[in-house]
């Protein structure tokens, strides 16, 4: 087998998945949708994952003004790539094993995921950009947000996967959101809420990278 360099694999994974699409998605979406099928290899997501009008340029825009990508799982912080934060001077958090969230949480019987997306609501002064990949109650909660008007994201990433209220919890935010990226259905993941952020990054600072 012959050995190909780092740098390259993705070069060449990029230009594999492009000749298999079988859609021609818009181009401000397409780097998005080919960066989700690079960290999933599920073409499923031609299908499935759906924007609102303008909710990449909406993303671009936070960036420029110093948007916090607010997750709901320390996977999906983990995921997210630290020098593109550091180039755009933005920052992400996750409040999920904040202990005042989990003591919030417990004592009013309500999941950690819905109480993190409520300390998140309460930051000021910066666009927020949301990307929910594991906890439908985060991306419900954060509905309720919405239309009480505590808070006005910049972007929802919905994306969690799983069984149970998932497929509820996307709709409901495609109702409710201004501008979104969510992956309709079952599929979905702290994997891909980050690969849809990084995607965005990439394509503030090298565009075409994700091509």
């Amino acid at each position: 087998m012959k050995y190909i360099k780092p740098a390259d694999i993705e070069k060449r994974s990029f230009e594999i998945i492009k000749s298999e699409m079988r859609t021609n998605p818009p181009a401000d979406e397409a780097p998005v949708l080919m960066r989700v099928i690079h960290t999933t290899a599920d073409f499923d997501y031609e299908e499935n994952l759906v924007f609102s009008g303008g909710a990449v340029q909406a993303a671009l825009e936070a960036f420029d003004r110093g948007a916090v990508v607010v997750t709901d799982t320390n996977m999906a912080l983990s995921g997210i790539n630290k020098k593109a934060l550091e180039w755009l001077h933005i920052e992400a958090v996750c409040y999920m094993s904040n202990i005042e969230v989990a003591a919030e949480a417990q004592s009013r019987g309500v999941t950690r995921a819905a109480v993190s997306m409520e300390k998140a609501a309460r930051i000021t002064g910066k666009p927020l950009i949301f990307a929910v990949g594991n906890a439908p109650t985060a991306l419900m909660r954060l509905a309720d947000l919405i239309e009480e008007r505590t808070v006005s994201p910049a972007l929802v990433i919905g994306v969690p996967v799983g069984f149970v209220n998932v497929t509820e919890s996307k709709e409901r935010i495609m109702e409710t959101a201004e501008n979104y990226i969510v992956a309709r259905g079952r599929k979905g993941g702290s994997n891909v809420a980050a690969a849809i952020v990084n995607a965005l990054m990439y394509e503030k600072i090298d565009p075409g990278r994700n091509k």
